[in-house]
C-alpha cells in the first residue's frame, strides 16, 4: 500500500486549493468530513450487528452444550436412584 508523506500531502492540498478555490475549500473539507463520518458509522453498525449475530450463535451452542450436560446429570441421578 502506498504511503503518503508530508510533502505529498502538502502538494495535494495546494493543488486542491488551486482547483477548488480558497473560498470553497473549507466547504469541501466539511463535506468530506461528513461523508467520512457517515461511512465510519455505517461500518461500525455493520460490525456491531455481526458481533451480535455471532454472540447469538455462541449462546445457542453454549445452551445446547448445557442441555446435554444437564441431561447427562439427570440420567446419572436416575441410575443412582434405581440402585
Amino acid at each position: 500500500m502506498p504511503q503518503i508523506g508530508w510533502f505529498e500531502l502538502l502538494i495535494i492540498v495546494v493543488v486542491a486549493i488551486l482547483v477548488i478555490g480558497p473560498k470553497d475549500f473549507p466547504i469541501v473539507l466539511k463535506k468530506i468530513g461528513t461523508w467520512t463520518r457517515s461511512i465510519k458509522k455505517y461500518f461500525s453498525d455493520v460490525q456491531s450487528n455481526l458481533n451480535e449475530i455471532t454472540n447469538i450463535e455462541d449462546n445457542k451452542t453454549t445452551t445446547a452444550k448445557e442441555k446435554k450436560n444437564i441431561d447427562k446429570k439427570n440420567v446419572k441421578k436416575k441410575n443412582e436412584d434405581k440402585q
